[in-house]
């Protein structure tokens, strides 16, 4: 036997003092009658049987009460198998880890909220497979594909600046890491969630997004950050300020929006630009992933199904009540 909701069994705390309550109050009345009624005047006024009747009646409606705690736990015995099937997508989020996501245009930082925006996303995940790419000047895959949500968050509370030593923003990198993160085999159920400011080092960005065209895989961009630039918080120990140019010019990082819209273009994906709170990721995910993307098997498996039988713990409350209600109406015996 099992139960659905067994924290309910703490009530029965409360059923124990019912009982003690209930068996002081019956024994004070009969005291308080016999203390009123003396000697003869008892049994010439009162059935014989009316202490049993009131006795049966209060154990009958102890029982119902009993029994209800018991629904309410939703006992379960007996089982069914069913076949389970889950359908979804393979998504890879590839995230920028460069130093220029350390701006503080957005608060608290570029990296801070592409990593919540990542949480947020892995909470709004309906089945589909997700993994992890970071990079930098390079990239490498962080988390590979999985339905475990709770590992995924592990590997991406480790993702910091220091994750890759190569500097620089190489995007075209990032998504032919990504797209061989997938399975070979599967090209109809491929997305990619590329998190960055856009500003690529490389000049790969657009050639890789034709080439994962071709792998049959879509790119969904977010943009991180502000087209007005902000400074990068000096990533030198022991040094405070703001990284600066070889003439000393305090260096500027701002969002290339083209370039993300442009790579999502080429592949049927669609660019949204990260705000506050979850409207970029419900377009993203909910609007174009879920409708854009093929689904596909991604799990099947067997599960055992308890079949629920808190019926027959309410059906027995019932009997008791209707059995104690029956015998409140009945004439006392003599009487008929």
């Amino acid at each position: 036997m099992r139960f659905g909701n067994p924290g309910y069994f703490n009530l029965l705390w409360l059923f124990v003092l019912l009982i003690v309550f209930l068996v002081w109050s019956h024994k004070k009345k009969k005291q308080s009658l016999e203390l009123l009624l003396s000697g003869p005047l008892v049994s010439r006024l009162l059935d014989p049987l009316a202490w049993k009747r009131v006795k049966m009646e209060t154990v009958l409606t102890a029982l119902a009460i009993f029994f209800l705690i018991l629904a309410l736990t939703q006992p379960r015995w007996g089982y069914r198998w069913e076949d389970l099937t889950q359908e979804g997508v393979d998504i890879i989020i590839a995230l920028d880890v460069s130093n220029s996501m350390m701006a503080q245009d957005i608060k608290p930082n570029r990296l801070e909220r592409a990593k919540h925006k990542i949480a947020d996303l892995l909470n709004m995940l309906e089945g589909d497979r997700i993994g992890l790419v970071a990079f930098a000047g390079t990239s490498y895959l962080q988390c590979p594909l999985t339905l475990d949500y709770s590992a995924a968050h592990i590997f991406l509370s480790a993702i910091d600046t220091q994750l890759i030593p190569v500097q620089g923003t190489a995007i075209g990198h990032a998504v032919r890491t990504s797209v061989k993160a997938f399975n070979e085999q599967d090209t109809q159920s491929r997305a990619i969630i590329l998190i960055t400011d856009g500003e690529d080092h490389t000049g790969d960005a657009l050639p890789s997004a034709k080439w994962a065209k071709e792998q049959e895989t879509k790119i969904f961009t977010i943009g991180i950050g502000r087209e007005i630039g902000a400074p990068i918080p000096s990533s030198e120990p022991g040094t405070s300020g703001f990284k600066k140019d070889k003439d000393g010019e305090v260096v500027l990082t701002k969002l290339d929006e083209i370039t993300l819209q442009q790579m999502a273009l080429e592949t049927g994906g669609s660019y949204v630009r990260s705000v506050t709170g979850d409207m970029d990721l419900q377009k993203i995910y909910l609007e174009n992933i879920k409708h854009k993307v093929k689904k596909k098997l991604v799990k099947t498996e067997r599960r055992r199904i308890w079949l629920e039988r808190f019926q027959w713990m309410v059906f027995a409350a019932l009997l008791c009540l209707t059995i104690g209600y029956t015998r409140k109406k009945l004439p006392p015996p003599g009487k008929i």
